[in-house]
């Protein structure tokens, strides 16, 4: 996920967008812990989309 996809979108998109990537960062976290985890670079691409659409969802709501 690219930083420019992530600004075209609105808030709304992007909270739910958050919360599915939240929901897949606690399923590899389960499927880590079970040994069950094939894509390992996925939980650090997911950790980063998370954090990238937390700063942009703060930069709307400050620039707003």
């Amino acid at each position: 996920m690219k930083a420019t996809d992530v600004r075209a979108k609105t808030i709304d998109e992007l909270s739910t967008e958050l919360e599915a990537l939240k929901k897949e960062q606690f399923n590899l976290r389960f499927q880590k812990a079970t040994g069950q985890l094939e894509n390992t670079a996925r939980v650090r691409q997911v950790r980063r989309d998370i954090a990238r659409i937390q700063t942009i969802m703060r930069d709307k709501r400050v620039g707003a």
